[in-house]
Order: C-alpha cells, then sequence, then structure tokens
C-alpha cells in the first residue's frame, strides 16, 4: 500500500494512506496551510503525535482539532502532562518504552536526548520512526570534550534500545539541525551505520534547507533514498 508524506515545517509532517493519516510534531501549519486544507478530509483514522513539551514540537492547538472530526487519536508524550500543557483524557499519553496499539497501527516509544520520547510507527507492514529530539546534541564548537563524550554517550545509549528492537526502517525522520556546527549530520550518521535505513527525511532545520540537503550524498552511499525538501509541503510516496 502506497503513502504520502508531506513536510509541513520543522519537524512536522503528514502521512496519509488509505487506512490512516499520521500527523507529527506539529508547531505551525505550511505556507499553504496544507492540514487545516485538508484535516476534516484526511483519508482514514487520524492520530497526532507530540513527542515532548517544547513549543516548536508541540503546540496545544492541536486539542482543538477534534472539533473538526470525532476520529482523532491523540499520542503525547508524558513530560507533555508533567508540564501540565494536557490535562484530559482522551489522549494517550506514552513513556519511553511505553506501546499504543489499536488493531490499526503499534507505536513504541524510544528515549529522546532532550525531553520526551520518540516514536516507532509499526502500520502498513512497515517501520516508520519519527526522532522528536533524539539526536547527538554535541555542541562542539562551545563546549568543553568531556561534555561532547557525555553528550555522545547518552546519545548512543539512547540509540542501543532502538538498535535493539530493529535493524530496518522503511522511513527514518531524524535531525539535520545547522547549529551544531561541525559534525552536524554526527547523530544521522551514527543512526545509519547501526541501522538500514530506506527513506531517510531530514527535519529540525527551520528554513535552512540547503544544510538539510546537503546531506543526501552521504545518506545515499548508505544505500538510502533522501527526501530533498526544498519548500514548506513538499510530499514524497513511498
Amino acid at each position: 500500500m502506497r503513502m504520502k508524506l508531506t513536510y509541513i515545517y520543522h519537524s512536522c509532517f503528514v502521512m496519509e494512506s488509505e487506512k490512516f493519516t499520521l500527523i507529527f510534531d506539529y508547531y505551525k501549519d505550511s505556507e499553504e496551510k496544507y492540514i487545516h486544507e485538508h484535516l476534516a478530509d484526511f483519508p482514514g483514522k487520524l492520530y497526532v503525535f507530540s513527542s515532548h513539551s517544547h513549543r516548536d514540537h508541540f503546540n496545544p492547538d492541536i486539542l482543538k482539532w477534534k472539533n473538526s472530526r470525532s476520529d482523532i487519536q491523540y499520542i503525547l508524550s508524558k513530560d507533555i502532562v508533567d508540564h501540565e500543557l494536557y490535562k484530559g483524557d482522551e489522549a494517550f499519553i506514552i513513556d519511553k518504552l511505553e506501546t499504543f496499539s489499536d488493531g490499526l497501527l503499534t507505536v513504541k516509544a524510544f528515549g529522546s536526548t532532550d525531553l520526551g520520547v520518540s516514536f516507532l510507527v509499526e502500520a502498513n507492514g512497515k517501520k516508520i520512526f519519527h526522532a522528536g529530539d533524539l539526536n547527538n546534541w554535541h555542541w562542539k564548537e562551545e563546549s568543553t570534550g568531556e561534555e561532547v563524550r557525555e553528550a555522545e554517550n547518552f546519545y548512543l545509549s539512547e540509540l542501543a534500545h532502538l538498535v535493539n528492537e530493529s535493524q530496518h526502517l522503511d522511513v527514518l525522520m531524524f535531525p539535520v539541525d545547522h547549529r551544531l556546527g561541525n559534525g552536524y549530520t554526527r547523530g544521522a550518521e551514527q543512526l545509519l551505520d547501526k541501522i538500514k535505513v530506506d527513506l531517510f527525511v531530514p527535519m529540525h532545520f527551520w528554513e535552512h534547507y540547503a544544510d538539510a540537503n546537503a546531506f543526501a550524498q552521504k545518506v545515499e552511499a548508505y544505500g538510502s533514498q533522501f527526501f530533498a525538501i526544498h519548500k514548506q509541503g513538499d510530499c514524497i510516496s513511498f
């Protein structure tokens, strides 16, 4: 079954199939208002994910979407509740290594090297991973050598849980953040060293499209397809 992945902004994507639609880490809509234009008619059941409480990954406006359709399943990281940003009872609250399953899809939460969790979604026979803020946030140009080593060890320890779960991902959405300076793709490369990825999707790059797309050649050297994103609303089918 074919699926369509649309880039919205920053770390937000919409993934559509015949039976369901997934929305990850909504911050704000695309310039063309893709989500708001299609919210009522996205195919199948709608799942809305938020990996953590930072405002560039969780916008409480998503909770108003239930007024547009009644079949939304919210899957929210526990830290969103801990920070009192959500007090309802209609969402599934998930923490690291916990699982959600409803017959259409299965979601397992993995760790992050910042707040919250990352998501492994298994559906349509595919494994889809949205990293949230899981990354090797090494900040080499402004940290001590010890701080860099600690950050890397932390990331590798969290990554090990995912590696133990699966050595193959059909789709990987992962931060490629130019603010890290030299070696800004290191975390992604360390994952690609350990897990076979069919489609790599850059995220968390703000408006720095060229920096994100500069990673394409390295990704392709791993035998993976790279989703080159040039503007909000770009999409790819797989």
